[in-house]
C-alpha cells in the first residue's frame, strides 16, 4: 500500500499543492501546506528553463537559483520532510536535465532515499520512458504522467503505460498561471480518461480559488493547485507560511467537501 492509496480516497477529491524548492522557508512552507490540509505535495526542483512555468513559477524557479539551490538541496528538503511527516506523499516535479544528468539509477536511488513517492518529469516523453522510468519503477517510486486536452484515444495508452500512483491531468493547452479550461470541459475530458485507467486523476493548471477547486473536486479524484500558493511566497517571504496555511486550508475545505454540497 503506497501513500498515494490513502491519499486518495473514493469519498471525496485530494488537495495536491505545489511549491518551488529552495524559495523562500522551503521548510515552514512545506509544513504550512500540510497543517492547511493537503493530501499530497509537489515539490518542485528549480531548473533555469521551465518551459512549462508561467511567470509566477518561473520567478520562484529564478529567486531558488539565485540562492543558489541545487539538486543536493532539493534532496534534502525532501528527506527533511519525509522525517517530519512520515504520511504525507511527495512528488519531485521537475525537467529532465537536473534528473537524468548523473544517470538514472542515481536519481531514482537519491529520491528514494529522500522518501520521495512520485515523480514528474514535465518534458520526457512517455515515449522516452527508458531514459528515467525503469529506474524509478525499480526503487518503488511513481512514474507520474501527464495527460492534456490533446491526449487522444490513440495517444493514451502510450501516456498509461508505465504511469503509476495518479495521472496528471493538465486541464489547458498551455502554461501553468491564470487560465483556467471550463469545467464542462474538465469533466468530459476526465470521464473519458477514466474508462482507460483505475488511476486516480488529478486536474491542476489555472486553479487559483476555492471555489474553481471545489468545482473541479465534483468531477475529479484530485485537484492541484500551484502557482496561486508560489505567488505567496513571492509577495509575502518570511510571513508566507501563514498565507499559505490559510490559503491551504480554505481550498482543502473546498476540495474535501465537494462532493457533500453537490448531493
Amino acid at each position: 500500500m503506497s501513500r498515494f492509496t490513502h491519499a486518495f480516497s473514493p469519498e471525496r477529491a485530494a488537495l495536491v499543492c505545489f511549491i518551488t524548492a529552495g524559495d523562500g522557508d522551503t521548510a515552514a512552507n512545506l509544513d504550512a501546506l500540510v497543517e492547511g490540509g493537503a493530501d499530497v505535495i509537489e515539490l518542485g526542483m528549480p531548473f533555469t528553463d521551465p518551459m512549462a512555468d508561467g511567470p509566477a513559477i518561473q520567478e520562484a524557479n529564478l529567486r531558488s537559483l539565485g540562492k543558489g539551490t541545487k539538486t543536493a538541496d532539493v534532496l534534502q528538503i525532501a528527506t527533511d520532510f519525509r522525517m517530519r511527516h512520515p504520511d504525507v506523499p511527495l512528488v519531485l516535479m521537475g525537467y529532465a536535465n537536473p534528473m537524468v544528468r548523473r544517470g538514472p539509477e542515481w536519481f531514482a536511488e537519491s529520491a528514494s532515499a529522500a522518501g520521495a513517492d512520485g515523480v514528474i518529469c514535465v518534458d520526457l516523453a512517455p515515449e522516452e520512458d527508458p531514459d528515467l522510468g525503469p529506474a524509478l519503477r525499480a526503487k518503488g517510486i511513481s512514474p507520474i504522467r501527464l495527460a492534456t486536452p490533446t491526449t487522444d484515444a490513440a495517444r493514451l495508452p502510450t501516456v498509461l503505460n508505465g504511469s503509476s500512483g495518479f495521472l496528471y491531468y493538465v486541464s489547458v493547452a498551455g502554461i501553468t498561471g491564470k487560465q483556467q479550461a471550463a469545467i464542462d470541459s474538465i469533466e468530459e475530458n476526465v470521464t473519458r480518461i477514466k474508462q482507460s485507467t483505475d488511476l486516480p486523476i488529478a486536474v491542476g493548471f489555472g486553479v487559483r480559488t476555492p471555489e474553481q477547486a471545489e468545482a473541479i473536486a465534483k468531477v475529479a479524484d484530485g485537484v492541484v493547485v500551484g502557482s496561486a500558493l508560489v505567488e505567496l511566497v513571492g509577495k509575502y517571504a518570511d510571513q508566507a507560511p501563514e498565507k499559505i496555511r490559510e490559503l491551504t486550508s480554505a481550498l482543502a475545505k473546498a476540495v474535501h467537501n465537494a462532493r457533500e454540497t453537490a448531493a
